[in-house]
């Protein structure tokens, strides 16, 4: 089984300005594109060549599997990454996502700095979750490759603070990137799919 890039789900300059056409080229064309084809080399031969993507992630556990491992995540974070983002997204959240976000946090902008403290806070690359933690919205950052997949965290967003993700738009000034990206880009339909297949969230 060849493990299959995910396509995008809108046109390469859809989230311009925030994203230029340039940057998300890059990053889905070299880096995604990069580990699914490290990921499809390393497995070539092995026992995971006929294991889906999910089911590679949960077995590659040994030392001797790390590369299989990171590479797999890297895939699937980022093929979450990608639906994470809308053109064309509403700037609230909107019924059960509403309740929870203001339940948990208050109200939206306060969200939004506990999303902005976590990114700025993360020392080096890696990723920032909303996640719900048995029926309650956390905001979790980890590092490198690392995903709350295959836990009993459900992801319902993400963004990418490797600098690849913006350094082209925004050099290494990552707060300007985190803000387009609350403010403009945050897919909160999304969102509210994933915590609908959550069906032990509650709102308080």
């Amino acid at each position: 089984m060849t493990i299959e890039q995910s396509n995008l789900p809108y046109d390469s300059n859809a989230l311009e300005p925030h994203l230029s056409e340039e940057t998300l080229s890059f990053h889905y064309g070299r880096h995604h594109k990069g580990y699914v084809d490290n990921l499809n080399r390393l497995i070539e031969g092995t026992s995971f060549a006929d294991r889906p993507l999910e089911r590679i992630i949960a077995t590659a556990r040994t030392r001797a599997e790390i590369d299989v491992l990171n590479n797999a995540l890297q895939v699937w974070n980022h093929a979450f990454l990608w639906e994470s983002m809308t053109p064309n997204g509403d700037a609230k959240p909107h019924g059960r996502m509403k309740d929870m976000v203001e339940t948990h946090y208050g109200d939206l902008d306060s969200f939004k700095d506990e999303f902005r403290r976590s990114a700025l806070g993360l020392f080096g690359s890696g990723w920032v979750w909303l996640v719900v933690d048995r029926g309650e919205l956390r905001i979790i950052t980890t590092g490198n490759a690392d995903s709350p997949i295959g836990t009993r965290l459900v992801p319902l967003l993400v963004l990418d603070v490797w600098e690849h993700a913006y350094y082209l738009d925004y050099q290494s000034d990552r707060k300007r990137y985190v803000d387009a990206f609350l403010d403009n880009l945050i897919n909160w339909n999304f969102a509210a799919e994933n915590l609908e297949r959550t069906p032990d969230a509650k709102a308080a």
